[in-house]
């Protein structure tokens, strides 16, 4: 889980830092900020699962850097010194509240009950997922469509509409049909896990290619597959015989 600091005190900072360090392996890393400016480009940039929040900071408060990312879903822990913003902070549903000087044990409960919030957040977005894509048939049950959200979207695409899928670090951008692409804040190896298996293959780690939209695999010196809309996608070598025979059985 990535953590954001946001606290304009260097001594406070490195108090969460070592407290995260001993005592909460659910964050395997950390991002600081000390402005509200900061804090909005980190959280736009990076993303955060979760986010220590000072309430007053230099250029303003905690709440300004909410008000500016506020179309973005965010686990936010307020860390501060002044509990009279406690009301406040409990109104626009943090999930937990911490006065300074920090007890570490208060420190670990908000960390793990923000991450079983997390954690129901991910299997209930999995299952609206579920069931406002599904279309059953007889006993058979295909997906037709896969929810994509972005920082100022939530896009809805047809599955048969996807051309590929590419990597970038922690990033996955959609190829659709006509020239749209879609950028998500998710790893490739999570749509390979959800995008249905007989559609979708791996010809090279950073690509997952609809099946539907394959039209030739080129040989030669090349080894390309080449899709619809004149995309054409490498294939590794460890994956070439794996890639001929997946496209050997398809009806």
């Amino acid at each position: 889980m990535l953590a954001l600091i946001v606290d304009d005190e260097e001594r406070a900072r490195e108090t969460i830092s070592k407290i995260i360090e001993l005592y909460t392996p659910s964050i395997t890393s950390t991002i600081e900020a000390t402005t509200v400016k900061e804090a909005v480009l980190a959280i736009r940039l990076h993303k955060p699962q979760l986010i220590f929040l000072d309430i007053r900071l230099e250029d303003g408060n905690g709440f300004d850097v909410l008000e500016q990312v506020k179309n973005t879903p965010l686990n936010v822990i307020f860390i501060t010194a002044y509990n009279e913003y406690a009301l406040k902070a409990l109104k626009i549903s943090a999930i937990d509240y911490i006065l300074k000087p920090i007890d570490p044990e208060e420190f670990v409960e908000a960390v793990n009950k923000a991450a079983s919030q997390i954690a129901k957040n991910k299997i209930e977005e999995r299952i609206d997922l579920f069931l406002q894509n599904i279309n059953a048939k007889d006993t058979e049950v295909v997906l037709n469509k896969i929810t994509l959200k972005t920082l100022d979207n939530i896009h809805i695409v047809k599955i048969a509409d996807i051309i590929y899928c590419q990597a970038e670090r922690n990033y996955t951008t959609f190829y659709l049909l006509g020239g749209e692409k879609i950028i998500v804040s998710k790893n490739l190896r999570e749509y390979e896990e959800i995008l249905p298996k007989n559609n979708f293959m791996r010809p090279h780690q950073s690509y997952l290619v609809n099946l539907n939209h394959i039209i030739r695999y080129e040989k030669g010196d090349s080894h390309l597959l080449f899709c619809s809309e004149e995309y054409r996608i490498p294939i590794s070598l460890r994956k070439r015989e794996y890639v001929v025979k997946v496209l050997s059985n398809i009806n």
